[in-house]
């Protein structure tokens, strides 16, 4: 940008910006900025300027922007020169470079105030016959892509991409700007409805054209796989037509490799679909990875074609692993790739290591593995990290019995130097190996205690709760874990993991040692409480609970430890100071009955799945392509094999229905060692581990009329009637903690007849994990009902609400088949915060400041009698929202707090001002540009008239602001 600006034929704008590199400090640059802009808005305020002096200054001001100064003017004269009819305004014709477009794609972001200002001018240049205005425009949405502009203008981008007059390089924008959209704002785009317009493209004759298409259709298989599933045989085809019959143009050579991006796309393709089952199929598959490997035995010398043919080698590879693992194909590319892994390019021994992880993740057989693992362990030390990265992910997939005590042992050897980016993973890798592959209860424990010991403060939470609930469901590794852990707590060295273990440990089965010598009571009191002060809040609080146990199994040193409460009992922290004051009163009643209840030794926690599993499979980013297998052995891919292979019954059968499988149930990944069902029970239901079974039910994705009112009451209610018809009413319960939440549904039959084959199916996505522990009863009786149990888990910050599909038969009314939305939304993950001052409000919200984590909207009450303050209290309490009273100076304004649960995301504190506006004003009228044709039309209007609300959310997620701010305007402007 800078070079196109200093190349411009301007000379206001040359000496302007020579003037600027003149400057040797930042306080002449300053200065001379100063003046400009002073000069700019003079010139902006006067008006009567022509598109060059337009020009000129809004180059002057894109220059300043990029130097990193504030620009907060000028936005709408860069309008103005999108909305021209000039094309020299529109971009600058000699150097090709956008103007107005690079203007408005700079200064402009997706949750600015202005950017519906140009919808418009750019929607009319998608329609325009001139291909660079498409071209322009379809940058611009690629660049700010917001949710406005994917709402209004992803039809118009859908049309140009499948229209037979638009040319390739159109085409080609058009299928990645859709790329843009759809990995922004999945939710608003259409795609199930274009597969089949989308998927024909693939044919296209120009490469490029078919590229970008094969690019697009790769994001939306890994979305909606059923749906895009005829990409399978376009893929195979392409590939075909490029390997085998050489039906390529030679523009798209790329040192003697034919179009290696595109073969590298099919490749990959091919891999979201489980493998075919015609054997015509797959041996025509089979042969093209042949041809493959057999183009690629040579090495090439030219660096260039090396890369290139290795690409598409790479992806052949990782496609014959995914047909079949035991192939004669995957027999070759081991022999390969031990030669990959030893290569002195450092992005061959990179591809070479993580195609083997591949393998060892799906192989029957570690042992062509094993022969290099030498080889694997050294490259641990590679100069690069992200070799070292691969290194690390081959070596766990590769453990078994075998070898797994040298592998732990150099991991832990290597975690000592390694770089502190690694340090955490490999933490996680190591203890879920050390407990996988344990053979004696003393190794375990020697190796995570020396890994808590070695790591640090890069141990997470849970490593070591995983260690705690290992320790106490297993009798005969307590007395061992405990002599350990005291030993590593007399060491000078200071490690705050390493002390929680040991207090926890202590605390429960310190009496399992107490007679031993060098173990006394007053021994182990004196080795934990010599690190207390070192520890931060949180440990000293467990370490209080600790001596409270202490105080229960050995008396004898109970004036020690009351010396410890009493003298926590008035320091400043409210957690410290409460367990203490309670601590003592229980440790000094008459009686030891209370004392002796509140410290029982733990329960064995449940066996559930180890929560070091979840944390190291956590999924990539959004924008990143979805894995076909997860890093580890084979156990760890047999699950999602058969998800895949559930979800897609076969390539070949094209109508065959979709099985869909509900996911399985999940341990809440919270760090607490308890079961849910350890908390407050409001509903009085049973503890929901047990796994949902397969439903099957065909998908209706339009909502049945008549669930709204339901729907809308329930967002802000715990309980009542979710959907109600002439058959069947469907009432609704539910609690929710923290990032959980607990549904209860109750489906009542009001027919006099029997409803067979009740089925139900809910939605449940990354973000929101939805489980039903026990299957509904399959018949409802007539005038009876039945009961399901839903057990929800936030696991990311999300918007759409789940849905839910119920499937019966009625003896009167034949099939009947329903699907509403259940009242689940982010609001229900806010805990309220009530106990905030006006001081201390509007300095968080002065701190978390303007867009784009404010979201704000002016809008008017859908209420038909008026604005009522006391039903907007009702909604706004109802929505989770702790209303703070006597904060803001209009007593009329509301004013809230709450911290939203994310799970996995986080947790995100939120703050709300709304401001109702019951009286009449007079209208304002503010400069708002629209174009029509060649008009430039200035007109919008604010009405600040009665029954309106502004309404202001600040968080520090830009996206649980927009959400919060969604939720909130949709309930207050809706009437019921």
């Amino acid at each position: 940008h800078i070079s196109v600006l200093v190349n411009m034929s301007m000379r206001g704008l040359t000496v302007f910006i020579a003037d600027i590199r003149n400057c040797r400090v930042r306080e002449l640059e300053e200065k001379r900025i100063n003046k400009e802009m002073a000069n700019i808005r003079s010139k902006f305020k006067e008006g009567n300027l022509n598109g060059y002096q337009k020009k000129k200054y809004v180059c002057k001001l894109l220059y300043m922007y990029i130097l990193g100064w504030d620009i907060d003017f000028g936005h709408m004269e860069a309008v103005n020169l999108i909305a021209s009819n000039k094309y020299s305004e529109k971009q600058i014709v000699r150097w090709g470079t956008v103007f107005g477009y690079l203007a408005v794609t700079l200064l402009f972001h997706e949750n600015s105030d202005l950017v519906r200002l140009v919808v418009n001018s750019i929607k009319k240049d998608l329609d325009d016959m001139n291909e660079i205005y498409n071209c322009l425009a379809l940058h611009a949405i690629a660049n700010i892509g917001g949710r406005e502009m994917a709402e209004t203008l992803a039809l118009d981008v859908h049309r140009l991409l499948i229209s037979p007059t638009s040319r390739s390089f159109v085409q080609k924008k058009a299928a990645l700007t859709m790329l843009r959209l759809f990995r922004k704002h999945p939710d608003v785009i259409p795609v199930t409805d274009w597969a089949d317009r989308i998927i024909a493209l693939m044919d296209e004759y120009d490469l490029g054209v078919a590229l970008s298409v094969t690019t697009l259709v790769m994001a939306f298989a890994q979305t909606f796989p059923e749906e895009y599933k005829g990409c399978y045989v376009k893929a195979l085809q392409r590939l075909k037509r490029i390997l085998i019959d050489r039906d390529f143009s030679l523009d798209y050579i790329y040192y003697k490799v034919p179009t290696p991006w595109l073969q590298v796309k099919c490749l990959r393709l091919l891999q979201y679909y489980p493998p075919p089952e015609d054997a015509a199929v797959r041996n025509e598959i089979n042969e093209l990875l042949q041809v493959i490997v057999n183009n690629s035995q040579d090495t090439p010398k030219n660096v260039q074609h090396n890369n290139a043919q290795n690409a598409v080698l790479f992806e052949a590879i990782n496609l014959a692993i995914h047909l079949d693992s035991n192939s004669q194909i995957c027999m070759q590319a081991a022999v390969l790739l031990g030669r990959f892994i030893s290569s002195k390019e450092t992005n061959v021994r990179y591809l070479g290591l993580e195609t083997m992880a591949h393998l060892a993740a799906c192989a029957d057989s570690l042992e062509p593995i094993k022969r290099h693992q030498e080889t694997i362990i050294m490259s641990l030390r590679d100069k690069d990290i992200s070799v070292r990265r691969r290194g690390l992910d081959l070596l766990y997939s590769m453990c078994d019995t075998s070898n797994s005590k040298i592998i732990i042992s150099e991991l832990l050897r290597y975690l000592q130097i390694a770089d502190y980016t690694l340090r955490e993973e490999m933490v996680l890798k190591i203890a879920i190996l050390t407990e996988k592959f344990a053979t004696a209860y003393s190794w375990y424990v020697d190796i995570i205690l020396q890994l808590i010991s070695t790591a640090g403060d890069h141990v997470g939470e849970e490593v070591w709760f995983r260690v705690v609930q290992i320790v106490t469901n297993n009798e005969d590794l307590q007395e061992y874990a405990a002599k350990t852990v005291l030993n590593y707590l007399r060491s000078p060295q200071y490690n705050e993991t390493m002390i929680k273990v040991g207090g926890y440990i202590l605390g429960e089965f310190g009496h399992l040692i107490a007679n031993s010598s060098g173990c006394s009571p007053i021994e182990q009191f004196t080795a934990v409480h010599s690190k207390f002060s070192l520890c931060s809040l949180q440990t000293r609080a467990l370490l209080l609970t600790t001596y409270v146990k202490f105080v229960n199994l050995f008396p004898e040193i109970k004036s020690q430890v009351l010396t410890v409460f009493n003298q926590y009992r008035h320091v400043l922290d409210s957690e410290l100071q409460q367990r203490a004051c309670e601590y003592m009163a229980i440790s000094t009643l008459p009686t030891d009955d209370m004392l002796q209840t509140v410290c029982e030794e733990m329960p064995p926690f449940p066996e559930r799945e180890s929560t070091l599993v979840i944390k190291l499979n956590q999924k990539q980013g959004d924008t990143e392509d979805k894995r076909v297998w997860v890093i580890g052995g084979k156990e760890a891919n047999l699950e999602r094999r058969a998800s895949m292979k559930a979800r897609m019954s076969s390539i070949d059968s094209i109508s065959t229905p979709t099985s869909i499988s509900a996911p399985e149930a999940r341990p809440a990944t919270n760090g607490h060692s308890h079961k849910l069902s350890a908390e407050p029970d409001l509903l009085g239901l049973d503890d929901l581990s047990i796994s949902t079974p397969n439903v099957q039910l065909s998908s209706n994705d339009v909502p049945t009329p008549g669930f709204e009112p339901g729907y809308h009451k329930l967002q802000r209610a715990a309980e009542g009637v979710l959907f109600e018809d002439m058959h069947m009413q469907i009432g609704l319960k539910s609690e929710y903690h923290g990032h959980l939440g607990r549904l209860a549904l109750y489906f009542g039959n009001k027919t006099g007849a029997t409803l067979q084959n009740f089925t139900t199916q809910i939605d449940s996505t990354d973000a929101l994990t939805v489980i039903s522990p026990t299957p509904v009863a399959n018949v409802v009786e007539a005038r009876s009902q039945v009961q399901q149990l839903l057990n929800i888990e936030c696991n990311e910050f999300f918007r759409d609400s789940p849905g839910l599909r119920i499937s019966y038969t009625s003896q009167a009314t034949g099939p009947q088949r329903l699907y509403i939305k259940l009242p689940v939304l982010l609001t229900k993950f806010m805990e309220p915060i009530q106990s905030m001052d006006g001081n201390n409000f509007f300095q968080r919200w002065k701190q978390i400041g303007g867009a784009p984590r404010e979201s704000q909207v002016v809008f008017k009450s859908g209420s038909q009698n008026g604005i009522s303050i006391e039903s907007v209290r009702n909604i706004l309490a109802g929505y989770r929202f702790g209303l703070l009273d006597d904060v803001d100076p209009n007593p009329s304004n509301f004013v809230g707090a709450g911290v939203v649960h994310g799970g996995k995301a986080g947790k995100v504190g939120a703050l709300l001002r709304l401001e109702p506006n019951m009286e009449q004003h007079v209208c304002i009228g503010v400069a708002f540009l629209r174009i029509m044709n060649a008009i430039l039309t200035t007109l919008i209007f604010l009405y600040y008239e009665s029954q309106m609300y502004r309404l202001t959310v600040r968080t520090t997620s830009e996206i649980v602001s927009e959400e919060l701010r969604i939720i909130l305007e949709r309930s207050l402007t809706y009437d019921a």
